[in-house]
């Protein structure tokens, strides 16, 4: 309670409070400090928090972006789409369309393979983001020999990759944006036969457990049913274990 008022509100009013206290028939504004609880300030004379960053992994096909999609659009209709993806086959081709069908007509989407913290920064601040899918671009990364250098080793690009990821939060925190970021689960399947294969599982995993480590909320699609993950997890915080 600050002042006689809930903090669960303060958000909502848009206004910090500063608690007074009397001293000996101290006034404020020619009003009895005595009588004063709390005070009200404009937005622009504090600091509030804004923003907010969200994950969401799940398998092949599980639902997550739509329920990705689902998230931005009860933020209102004015959405920045990033697309990661580039069209190289058919196959490809077809995905992007059903997409793109999905999506409402409204949204600016912007197609970027590789610079996802730039688009960020670019974004006006406050705006509503969706990035879909990180997992394409981490293999964007990987699979681009001059990056972070030619004949870079495995090491060097999966810690590339990682930074690559703060940087994205970075600027999500830097614009108060208000990010979803949609991600694929994929080190529950086989183990790939291959070492490259090998090497992108394991960087999809640490790129996930960094960004969820970052992010405000986080989510598990599976089979269509978005679960919170932060909700059901069990910590020593919580003293549970």
């Amino acid at each position: 309670m600050i002042g006689g008022a809930e903090n669960s509100s303060l958000e909502s009013w848009g206004f910090c409070f500063f608690v007074t206290v009397s001293w000996g028939g101290n006034s404020v504004n020619g009003e009895d400090a005595s009588s004063i609880t709390h005070v009200k300030m404009p937005e622009e004379d504090c600091i509030l928090p804004r923003g907010e960053i969200m994950l969401v992994i799940g398998g092949a096909r599980s639902g997550k972006s739509e329920w990705a999609e689902e998230l931005v659009k009860a933020r209102g209709d004015s959405v920045i789409y990033v697309a990661t993806a580039g069209i190289n086959d058919a196959e490809m081709a077809e995905r992007v369309r059903r997409h793109r069908e999905r999506r409402p007509a409204g949204w600016r989407t912007v197609e970027e393979t590789h610079q996802l913290a730039g688009v960020l920064n670019a974004a006006p601040a406050g705006s509503v983001v969706l990035i879909d899918c990180l997992t394409v671009w981490m293999s964007n990364l990987l699979l681009d020999e001059s990056l972070p250098r030619r004949g870079a080793a495995g090491a060097e690009k999966e810690e590339y990759i990682l930074q690559e990821a703060g940087r994205i939060v970075d600027a999500a925190r830097r614009r108060e944006l208000y990010l979803v970021m949609v991600s694929n689960e994929v080190g529950c399947g086989l183990v790939p036969d291959n070492a490259l294969g090998r090497l992108y599982r394991d960087i999809a995993g640490r790129v996930n457990r960094r960004l969820a480590e970052l992010a405000d909320r986080v989510y598990y699609v599976v089979a269509g049913i978005p679960l919170d993950l932060q909700a059901l997890a069990i910590t020593k915080a919580k003293g549970r274990v």
